[in-house]
């Protein structure tokens, strides 16, 4: 697939829109009360005082700072406890959507369910069941973005748990991505990916992507991204050395997470 290039004014002037991808079962914590991504870990502040914070209020304000504004929840049927909670996110002072995913195909066919509402805009993805340092990470993708006109920036976090990431072969100086391997059984790689920023380019390489793949197994979105570098669109990254990932999907990293962001009483 050929796409014409686009002007850096073009992309300076688009709004960003968040999509969060939700629609997953959440086996590996079954039962739980609630969707897990209103699991509270951690509090915040309001004029009342403390409250409770959920996983996903952290992506979100993260999203915010880097000026998003309007964002879309993706969601699997029954999990309408989500649009209950936050409502039209004046919580966050933001305007927040919800959509339905009916396939379960993979985070691709879920973010794809956006593409009627999105596919002139920046899109900024983050998963709302992950907590990751630093706060800043969207703002320095932004940032990134401008400079180089990337297609798609892809926000690197260190890991040692390859076998559970899409890890990625990047050119550190200039962040030039060459390779994204999904789940690696060994590598030499250091850092996977968590949060991604994207223009309409890549919406619409994703859109026709899915028009043409055969489903079977679940599809990761890194192979779309390594689809689309193959294709010749500009994948480039911004590694946090510093930085931390957490999935809160399994009960130790859950556990782990409360221990790190309830304050200690003691």
């Amino acid at each position: 697939m050929t796409t014409a290039p686009d002007s850096p004014e073009k992309f300076r002037s688009l709004e960003i829109i968040g999509l969060l991808p939700a629609g997953g079962q959440a086996t590996r914590l079954a039962p739980l009360p609630m969707s897990k991504e209103l699991y509270p870990i951690g509090f915040r502040s309001d004029q009342t005082g403390m409250r409770p914070k959920v996983v996903s209020h952290y992506l979100l304000e993260r999203m915010r700072s880097a000026g998003v504004r309007k964002a879309f929840f993706i969601l699997r049927p029954g999990k309408w406890d989500i649009p209950q909670y936050y409502g039209d996110g004046s919580l966050l002072n933001m305007h927040l959507g919800y959509l339905t995913i009916h396939v379960p195909y993979g985070v691709p066919y879920t973010l794809n369910q956006a593409y009627p509402f999105v596919q002139e805009a920046m899109i900024a993805l983050g998963f709302p069941d992950i907590l990751f340092e630093p706060a800043d990470a969207f703002v320095e993708l932004v940032k990134h973005q401008e400079k180089t006109q990337a297609d798609v920036m892809l926000g690197l976090f260190p890991t040692e748990n390859y076998q559970k990431a899409g890890m990625v072969d990047f050119e550190p100086e200039s962040g030039q991505v060459f390779q994204i391997i999904e789940k690696p059984q060994q590598t030499h790689l250091r850092y996977m990916w968590a949060i991604a920023l994207w223009t309409p380019r890549f919406t619409e390489f994703l859109h026709h992507f899915l028009q043409t793949h055969t489903p079977g197994r679940e599809l990761p979105i890194g192979d779309v991204i390594q689809a689309a570098i193959a294709a010749g669109l500009s994948v480039n990254a911004v590694p946090f050395p510093q930085g931390s990932y957490r999935d809160i999907g399994t009960p130790d990293d859950l556990m782990q997470a409360i221990r790190d962001l309830t304050p200690d009483r003691t």
